[in-house]
């Protein structure tokens, strides 16, 4: 059973470093399978371009995913993700609900951070658009 790290107010910044940690890493790991990389970001566009589904709803799937999985990077990408697709507080909110829904108490515990997640970065994107 893996370790549980509860995060306090005072890491206000915690997922903007998650993803800021995991750059260096995925540059040199791209470096050495750079065909894996460009085929999963291609993968990765072409899943998350909106067709039936937009690309807001697939970032908000994918976000609950990462919390069913206990993915901090995975939830700090797509907690951007779908801020940047539009979603709200209150639609992420009620997201992560269904995979607290599908996966019990762990999600419970992702999903806190999930949501916090998903906060750090739509009050992040408020800031920039009103500074």
């Amino acid at each position: 059973m893996g370790i549980c790290i509860i995060f306090t107010m005072s890491d206000h910044n915690h997922y903007h470093d998650v993803l800021d940690e995991l750059n260096p890493q995925h540059r040199s790991l791209r470096k050495m399978i750079p065909d894996v990389y460009r085929g999963f970001g291609e993968m990765s566009k072409a899943a998350l371009t909106s067709g039936a589904l937009d690309t807001k709803t697939k970032e908000l799937i994918a976000l609950t995913i990462g919390v069913v999985a206990g993915c901090d990077g995975c939830i700090a990408s797509h907690a951007q993700g779908a801020v940047r697709a539009g979603a709200s507080k209150e639609e992420a909110a009620e997201a992560i609900g269904v995979s607290i829904l599908m996966h019990g108490g762990p999600a419970t515990i992702y999903g806190a951070r999930a949501y916090d997640a998903f906060c750090e970065f739509a009050d992040a994107a408020v800031g920039s658009a009103a500074g």
